[in-house]
């Protein structure tokens, strides 16, 4: 299976709005992302151009306004860029991984009872 090439840091804030908002025009993303930084219209636009010619978004041309989306969801691309990063920054090791991103940042009591919930299910229910 061959996955869209990964996104860059642009490219991604692209996707977050395609993701969230689902199809959408290139005016549609600009007034999104304007709202959080400064950048022009046509930018957008060239953006969402060469991630059309990457594989990244698709375009529907059926009418005169092109309608962007994301050809891989959020879970999917989120896998692929974690499965590089796990590849390249911890060897593989998933548990380097978590340990060094607990390290990091601290979690929530949600979010610690979130991964305890997980870590139950991945043995199996046995706790």
């Amino acid at each position: 299976m061959t996955s869209a090439p990964r996104p860059t840091d642009a490219e991604l804030a692209i996707l977050r709005v395609l993701w969230e908002r689902g199809p959408s025009t290139v005016r549609q993303v600009f007034e999104v992302l304007a709202a959080e930084r400064e950048l022009g219209y046509t930018t957008v636009l060239k953006m969402l151009q060469i991630m059309h010619d990457k594989g990244l978004v698709a375009r529907d041309v059926t009418d005169r306004t092109h309608v962007f989306t994301a050809r891989e969801t959020q879970v999917q691309t989120q896998r692929h860029l974690l499965d590089d990063l796990l590849d390249k920054a911890f060897g593989g090791s998933s548990l380097s991984l978590v340990m060094q991103a607990l390290a990091t940042r601290r979690a929530s009591r949600e979010e610690l009872a979130e991964m305890r919930k997980l870590l139950d299910q991945a043995e199996g229910g046995k706790r």
